[in-house]
């Protein structure tokens, strides 16, 4: 199989006799990318191929870039001896010389009609080879993957082109054969979003590289958006918890009238207690339920022990209404907590002393 690598041409100079004279790049290591009809697999979009190193550079690679003939254009056939006067307008240098990933070669130009058009912006070069492609897909030492390899590099001929239509870097480019109809642009076709888009292999890769990070990029978005989706919506949880929680709070809280309230049934259930044992009762610390118990103790001892709190209130009311309403605290508190009535004390209170001074005096006469 026959293919064509471009080059730009550049640094070039004129010999005293009027040769033009350059040094070129002209192959390279790595991937290519293909149409599979350029390669003979029509039913592939595209096909990797891959260049090692120790194909470009081997001996017999290098030493067939040497004394080729330099074309104004590619021929219709491959370059031999019974047609290279026909299509040679110079040759290539036999100082062949590896530049880092490329192979550099020089050449001359000895046509007057293609120097004219060198000088003129046809600054391109496509080198034509040779070469067979094993069909072994694999990763290149950098770990990209590749659908072919290119071995037995021979080259045929070095062609100057129309410029504008390749890069600086050789590739290969352009597929050629021994009929015109098979001479093919260095230009692909390549699908972007459903639109066909003419480009070099080059931009192809910079293309699907962009792609791929967008895709990734696009992927990492959705990731986000999914867990700010799932943050919100346990924020809103939350603050749906908090609202309710507010509302219990709001509920729980006591009313000045339930203050009063619950002060006046503490200090009855204090005064009762009093009542039944008689004696000053400790409240600090104690619930309600525990002033009732400790007073039923005190009154019933070992009768009390195995009651419940119903039956504890229980036995707490009937002690209450046992004791009446002998103990002058109860008198203080009925239906509530009320003040003592200090002017009727202080009336019962002279009405005893005057009466007492009356004892005296008549005791004293007598």
């Amino acid at each position: 199989m026959l293919f064509t690598d471009k080059i730009t041409l550049s640094g070039t100079r004129r010999t005293g006799d009027g040769y033009l004279v350059a040094d070129a790049r002209v192959a390279r290591t790595g991937i290519q990318i293909y149409l599979g009809r350029e390669v003979g697999k029509p039913e592939q979009e595209q096909v990797r191929v891959y260049r090692p190193e120790s194909e470009v550079f081997s001996t017999d690679a290098l030493a067939s870039f040497a004394h080729r003939p330099v074309t104004n254009d590619h021929p219709a056939e491959a370059v031999g001896a019974r047609n290279w006067k026909q299509h040679a307008v110079g040759s290539t240098g036999g100082d062949i010389a590896r530049d880092g990933e490329f192979v550099r070669i020089p050449l001359v130009v000895m046509d007057q009609v293609a120097i004219d058009a060198v000088e003129g912006g046809k600054r391109e070069l496509s080198m034509g080879y040779a070469c067979d492609l094993d069909w072994t897909p694999g990763k290149t030492p950098d770990g990209e993957a590749y659908d072919a390899i290119q071995t037995n590099i021979r080259g045929n001929h070095l062609a100057i082109v129309d410029a504008g239509r390749a890069g600086p870097q050789c590739r290969i480019g352009d597929s050629w054969a021994a009929t015109p109809s098979h001479q093919e642009s260095n230009m692909k076709t390549f699908t972007v979003d459903g639109i066909s888009v003419e480009m070099s292999d080059t931009a192809i890769q910079v293309v699907q590289k962009v792609l791929g990070q967008f895709a990734d990029a696009k992927t990492a978005l959705t990731d986000a958006n999914t867990k700010i989706g799932e943050l919100t919506a346990a924020v809103s949880t939350k603050d749906g918890e908090i609202a309710v929680l507010k509302q219990q709070v709001a509920d729980a809280k006591l009313t000045p009238a339930q203050i009063d309230a619950a002060v006046q049934a503490r200090s009855a259930v204090i005064a009762d207690a009093k009542a039944i044992t008689g004696a000053e009762i400790t409240a600090d610390g104690k619930t309600d339920a525990d002033i009732r118990r400790a007073a039923v103790d005190a009154k019933l001892g070992d009768a009390a022990k195995g009651m419940d709190d119903a039956a504890i209130s229980g036995a707490f009311k009937a002690l209450r209404a046992s004791v009446g309403d002998a103990d002058p605290v109860r008198g203080v508190i009925k239906d509530g907590i009320k003040p003592v009535d200090h002017s009727t004390v202080d009336s019962a209170h002279a009405a005893m002393v005057t009466s007492l001074q009356d004892a005296w005096k008549n005791k004293g006469a007598a």
